[in-house]
């Protein structure tokens, strides 16, 4: 079975920022903070294009959030 990497992980091992991973990657710089960071869930096509920077298939990378989804329901605690 291949390993499974965290991208932000994958960024350090290899040093290297959302700035440099964008430049290397083609996507927009905001886009993949969001995605090192854990906020956003990439697409088919940004993971190929992410995975490509680190050799990698998109499989071999474990995306998706990091942050917790909250609902909020009703007018708020208490």
């Amino acid at each position: 079975m291949d390993t499974v990497n965290k991208i932000a992980d994958l960024c350090q091992q290899h040093n290297l920022d959302a700035r440099q991973l964008a430049e290397k990657c083609g996507l927009e710089e905001g886009r993949v903070m969001a995605i090192v960071l854990g906020r956003w869930t990439p697409s088919p096509v940004e993971r190929t294009a992410i995975a490509g920077v680190f050799n990698l298939k998109p499989d071999q990378i474990a995306w998706g959030h990091a942050t917790p989804i909250q609902h909020i329901y009703g007018s708020g605690p208490g």
